[in-house]
């Protein structure tokens, strides 16, 4: 099995989260990329541990545990990400400044 595809998948996938973490100023644009930068190191993990010889397959339970930090922090940030919107009416990262 070669490489190449999913390191490729990957790094197109990390390249578009910080391009969403840095360019966007909705908060829930930057969470999905936040996320995508996820799903590419999840794609490394499991490429990383069925390109080698890995008994303890320590590349499929990385990616469990990378999934499952990534479910908690979409849950805390759709949280906050709502009680912004309740106190300020948007939820656009240039003026939420201006916390109450």
């Amino acid at each position: 099995m070669t490489a190449l595809a999913p390191f490729v998948i990957a790094s197109v996938l990390a390249g578009l989260g910080v391009y969403g973490v840095i360019a966007r100023r909705n908060a829930m644009l930057v969470l999905v990329g936040l996320e995508l930068i996820l799903l590419a190191a999840g794609i490394i993990l499991v490429t990383a541990g069925a390109l080698g010889p890995d008994t303890a397959a320590s590349g499929n339970v990385l990616t469990l545990f990378v999934i499952t930090i990534a479910a908690a922090e979409v849950v805390l940030a759709l949280a906050i990400l709502v009680a912004a919107y309740r106190a300020q009416g948007h939820v656009d990262l240039e003026r939420s400044g201006d916390l109450p």
